[in-house]
């Protein structure tokens, strides 16, 4: 048997520089070098555990370099990358192909192999996810994990010895991945959360060498990530499949994890090593910095480096789902009740032949016990929406977006009208139309359906168009509005940006594809489109995921303070704009109304009250997580902890 130490590595990359087009190519797009004489190697096989984490902040290329390790970019010379391990008699004939062996997992809406966005194409506008034919070409997640797509999907596993998959491996997958409650529904029913989890269990049990995996914990709930993380160490101790991860600077890294790789904002190696030493090497550079010692690279800014080292622990244990939810509810009167509703719902249940989906609980109002989802939102109201992955957060999201077809049978009122006609009022009730001009809204379903054909500069400007592909109704105002960001936010929009002297042109934005860019700055668009024509209703459905925190603290002050704040250095100043008078986008006025849907409270902007803390928990452990962020100073200042209206949907955990 051939030594550990003598067998050729999986993937090497020796001196070669990656593009995403021919360097030589005519095109009117940007194709700049990325990972200029990059030198990797992947070992097949080790004495000593070497797995594998590329961190860096937005704009890095984590995503592009794991897409360069998978083969999808053009590598100059094209010598300089191989894959010698494949073509050994050790691997089966089914993965001899780089395509076959290294799978990639990301949450970039993305079609690609072990992915969940193909069973919901894109379309128009979101409501036609819910108009689709489901009886053909929507699968159950059982036979999505098992590859069973077809028309005439098979009942069982593939038989063959390459490709088998055992009860016993596919039930630890599904069980630590918390998808056991969840195999017989058509996959089109999973929320984002679930998707995502099926997409990891889909890849690992397609047996491949290597798993790619894009940021796997962004999107997560605590207890899924919990249960996540011991099954990725125990897959990479065995080296079956060999793991590498993706992760921002303020992730915690597994603690499984040895070798990390940090990236520049310009798509360059920073540091590459043994974790502790990588570790090491970026806390004494932060700190020279900070003291005065070193000069501060501005490709290598210290203020992404801030909640680096973080370590995830293996010990803790994820928690049982259960499907047995009350409610609890504690609600005062609104901050301001004079103030205009823009949206009531009075008792929504949302139901699909007969499974509840949202609203299975009871809440006491002043006229008694009520069932279903009671909410007003007020303008000048700032909310925040808050529950594990499967506990309801889009199917609000749809129904506040009027895209759920039960809008129209549910008692809820958008604008002050329902979606059908109220008899004596003599109004016509608002259109589909009229209701989405209204409104501003990010998240991961806009993603997936945004063109990615479409430049920067167009995805902005879609705020102004009825469809994802509609064509835009902008005047000279709305233009300026558009200019303005793309400026505010060319260091996190523009791919060159770092290796850029003159930032006075903003011609990239029509040179740049939406699809060409990174994960965070997908995100960044698509928050400015969400909010940059000042709409009454923002709704930033986990809108900062994805991003680092030097990224989500910038989109948050835009947010708030619109132009006429900036950062220096790590300071919050005046800007130029603001001095010169010339602000072209405020932040949130008064008049406007803010909903943000999130896992943890870094995603929610903390400049302002959250006048309600609406949490949907599934068990003990998730209550007990958003109830300990709400006492973590979140409000305490502007008194509002002690008064916030919240419900909470709960398992077996008796109020306090």
């Amino acid at each position: 048997m051939r030594p550990l130490t003598s067998r050729p590595p999986i993937i090497r990359i020796a001196n070669g520089t990656f593009y995403r087009r021919h360097p030589n190519a005519a095109s009117s797009h940007a194709n700049p070098p990325l990972f200029s004489d990059l030198s990797f190697e992947l070992a097949s096989a080790s004495s000593t555990p070497r797995n594998w984490c590329i961190v860096g902040p937005s704009l890095s290329g984590k995503t592009t370099l794991l897409q360069a390790l998978r083969g999808r970019l053009l590598c100059e010379p094209p010598s300089a990358r191989s894959y010698p391990y494949l073509s050994t008699d050790a691997v089966p004939n089914r993965l001899k192909t780089p395509s076959m062996a290294i799978q990639y997992v990301g949450f970039d809406a993305e079609q690609g192999a072990g992915g969940l966005a193909g069973s919901a194409g894109t379309s128009a506008y979101l409501s036609a996810r819910y108009e689709s034919r489901r009886e053909i070409t929507d699968f159950s997640l059982r036979d999505f994990l098992l590859g069973n797509t077809e028309l005439n999907p098979l009942k069982t596993a593939p038989e063959d010895d390459d490709g088998s998959i055992s009860p016993q491996f596919f039930g630890r997958v599904v069980q630590d991945l918390r998808l056991e409650h969840l195999l017989e529904l058509p996959v089109s029913f999973l929320s984002n959360g679930q998707g995502r989890r099926a997409r990891i269990a889909r890849a690992l049990l397609t047996k491949p060498e290597v798993l790619l995996l894009d940021e796997p914990f962004m999107g997560l709930d605590p207890p899924t990530v919990t249960g996540l993380s011991p099954l990725l160490q125990s897959l990479a101790a065995q080296a079956s499949p060999r793991l590498i991860l993706s992760a921002r600077p303020q992730d915690p890294v597994p603690e499984w994890v040895t070798h990390l790789l940090y990236l520049r904002t310009d798509c360059q190696i920073g540091s590459m090593g043994p974790k502790e030493e990588v570790l090491d090497g970026l806390k004494k550079y932060a700190q020279g910095v900070r003291n005065g010692a070193l000069a501060e690279d501005k490709k290598l800014p210290i203020h992404s480096l801030a909640g680096i080292g973080r370590v995830l622990a293996t010990g803790a244990k994820g928690s049982d789902h259960t499907d047995n939810r009350e409610a609890f509810y504690k609600g005062i009167e609104p901050i301001d009740p004079n103030a205009e509703p823009l949206v009531e719902m009075d008792g929504c249940k949302v139901q699909y032949r007969g499974k509840v989906a949202l609203g299975n609980w009871t809440q006491q109002t002043v006229d008694g016990p009520k069932g279903g989802l009671i909410w007003t939102v007020r303008r000048g109201e700032r909310w925040g929406v808050f529950g594990p992955n499967g506990s309801g957060k889009t199917t609000i999201v749809s129904l506040l977006c009027s895209d759920h077809p039960q809008t129209y049978s549910l008692p809820i009122k958008l604008f002050g009208r329902s979606r059908l006609p109220e008899p004596g009022s003599g109004e016509l009730p608002l259109t589909f139309w009229d209701i989405q001009s209204r409104i501003g809204h990010s998240s991961p379903e806009v993603h997936q359906h945004i063109p990615r054909r479409l430049t920067v500069r167009q995805v902005i400007e879609n705020a102004w168009s009825e469809t994802f592909g509609g064509v835009p109704k902008l005047n000279d105002g709305a233009r300026e509005r558009v200019e303005a960001a793309l400026k505010w936010f060319a260091p996190e929009l523009n791919p060159e940006y770092a290796t850029t002297s003159s930032h006075e042109s903003i011609a990239w934005a029509n040179e740049y594809l939406f699809g060409g860019l990174s994960f965070s700055a997908q995100r960044v668009a698509l928050f400015i489109r969400s909010m940059i024509k000042s709409p009454d209703v923002v709704v930033l459905d986990e809108a900062f995921s994805g991003m680092d925190d030097a990224v989500r603290d910038k989109c948050t002050l835009f947010l708030n303070e619109g132009e006429a704040k900036t950062y220096q250095s790590e300071e919050i100043v005046q800007s130029e704009v603001s001095r010169s008078g010339t602000i072209k986008v405020p932040g949130l006025s008064d008049q406007q109304a803010l909903i943000c849907i999130a896992h943890i409270k870094e995603e929610v902007p903390d400049s302002g009250p959250i006048y309600l803390k609406f949490g949907i928990a599934a068990d003990e452990r998730v209550h007990l997580d958003w109830r300990d962020a709400w006492a973590d100073g979140w409000s305490s200042e502007s008194g509002v902890l002690n008064s916030a209206q919240y419900w909470c949907a709960r398992g077996n955990w008796p109020p306090a």
